[in-house]
């Protein structure tokens, strides 16, 4: 069987005037995404979060935030404590991540309102407290829900990377995180991805995607700078920059950091 397939390719690439090692050499880019989701990033991770918003007239916004997260078998939760300034202070935002389905669950603590809200599924491709991130953006995408096409291999910033397409197979997957087509830019060596484009619906909105600086802490490969940029029609629009400081993984923590009742609660 792996000749008769071996003979196979070779004719059908023959055909086409493509020489062989072209079909054997290009990694599969499933493969890849699939190693991209299962990277293991800890058991659990806490960390100080630095966002800086940043509109098309130079404008600067700076939030602080602590962030934990934590692996809950194949799920994943995520809560996010906003610590200044004092007009989204004590906002809570509360993400669990389910392997096995789409419909993830998420919350966000509003404490003017003294209101914990769902954010339905609808509401998901929206901006995330005024960031360029969306709240789709903090959950993980279904590898089966979108198909992936190999383009290219390249060097980035002298690191080598497979250049990956995605495109969503159903309508729901495009209105769930707003997304028509992804590029991924993945690190051929530790299977992070430290660059990406998102086209968005609405037309000519595009938002970039972009690691600036890489640290390793406890041998895990650790973004701690990203930046997020929407331009329209090639047009800056708007910037969000993250900071990640004080990173720690594997610190035990307590389920209870993941609940509603905490987000109520907050953070020191």
């Amino acid at each position: 069987m792996k000749i008769l397939n071996y003979t196979l390719v070779a004719i059908l690439f023959m055909s086409m005037g493509l020489p062989l090692s072209h079909a054997l050499d290009t990694p599969a880019p499933l493969e890849i995404m699939e190693k991209v989701d299962r990277r293991y990033d800890g058991d659990d991770r806490e960390s100080e979060m630095i966002m800086v918003l940043i509109d098309k007239n130079g404008k600067k916004r700076k939030r602080k935030l602590k962030i934990f997260s934590r692996d809950n078998g194949e799920d994943t939760w995520s809560a996010s404590f906003f610590l200044s300034p004092q007009d989204v202070k004590n906002t809570g935002f509360l993400s669990y991540d389910y392997d096995k389905t789409t419909e993830d669950d998420q919350w966000l603590y509003l404490p003017a309102l003294h209101k914990v809200k769902r954010i339905a599924s609808n509401d998901k491709s929206s901006s995330f407290m005024g960031s360029d991130f969306s709240y789709a953006d903090m959950t993980d995408k279904e590898i089966s829900d979108y198909t992936y096409t190999y383009l290219k291999t390249m060097q980035l910033n002298n690191q080598t990377c497979h250049v990956i397409e995605s495109i969503p197979k159903t309508k729901k997957t495009i209105k769930d995180f707003g997304y028509t087509k992804s590029i991924f830019f993945v690190l051929a060596d530790s299977y992070v991805v430290t660059r990406a484009v998102y086209w968005l619906e609405e037309r000519n909105r595009i938002k970039y995607y972009d690691v600036k600086k890489f640290e390793t802490i406890d041998n895990i490969h650790t973004p701690v700078e990203i930046h997020m940029t929407l331009k329209k029609g090639g047009v800056f629009q708007h910037k969000t920059i993250i900071f990640y400081k004080n990173i720690k993984y594997n610190q035990g923590l307590d389920t209870t950091l993941f609940s509603v009742r905490q987000l109520e609660k907050g953070v020191n």
